[in-house]
């Protein structure tokens, strides 16, 4: 898997930290040390102060068998925008009107309610999503699919959406579809990222 951090975010990280170290080193007077934001320039375009850009927590899921990384912005449930936003520590937004979106322009993600424990929004084990970008079906709207194992004790964790349809083929597990759409862009993928 890629690093979570850019070569460019490290470089500002290694900036930051050598800057504040010869700060606090480098005098013999009482003063305070302080670090002024830089700005950040991509593809041409002056982005401002550092300082001013907000971050979003990527969580951790699977998709073809590999560790993904991926934020969520928007739900169309208002209960389970208020589990993701204190899951997370940020805001999730509640937007009604994604329960509107055709489902021929969402993919699933599968949402785990039971068996072994985790970092899956209702604390089993992560999510696991079937098209990563680069697919042609690729979509950051995703319709949550509800995965229950009929028999916890025999439950395992599955990594691909071929091992979860595999497991509920052979009645191991049930999927329901609560009719909820949530936004979640991946920021890592199989051989990509952001």
């Amino acid at each position: 898997m890629r690093p979570f951090f850019s070569r460019r975010a490290a470089a500002l990280v290694a900036g930051l930290s050598l800057a504040l170290v010869t700060a606090a080193c480098g005098s013999d007077d009482s003063s305070t040390a302080t670090v002024s934001p830089t700005s950040v320039t991509t593809a041409g375009m002056d982005m401002g102060s550092t300082a001013d850009v907000p971050t979003i927590p990527a969580g951790l899921a699977y998709s073809e068998g590999q560790e993904i990384r991926f934020v969520h912005t928007e739900v169309s449930d208002e209960e389970i925008a208020k589990l993701l936003s204190n899951m997370m520590s940020s805001p999730v937004l509640f937007v009604p009107a994604l329960t509107e979106v055709p489902e021929s322009i969402t993919a699933p993600v599968y949402v785990f309610t039971n068996g072994p424990t985790g970092m899956g929004p209702l604390g089993f084990q992560p999510d696991v999503f079937p098209y990563p970008p680069g697919d042609a079906q690729y979509t950051p709207l995703r319709s949550i699919h509800q995965v229950t194992w009929v028999d916890p004790g025999q439950a395992r964790e599955l990594k691909s959406a071929a091992e979860v349809q595999e497991a509920e083929q052979n009645g191991d597990l049930t999927i329901e579809k609560p009719g909820v759409v949530v936004n979640m862009p991946f920021v890592t993928w199989p051989n990509g990222q952001r």
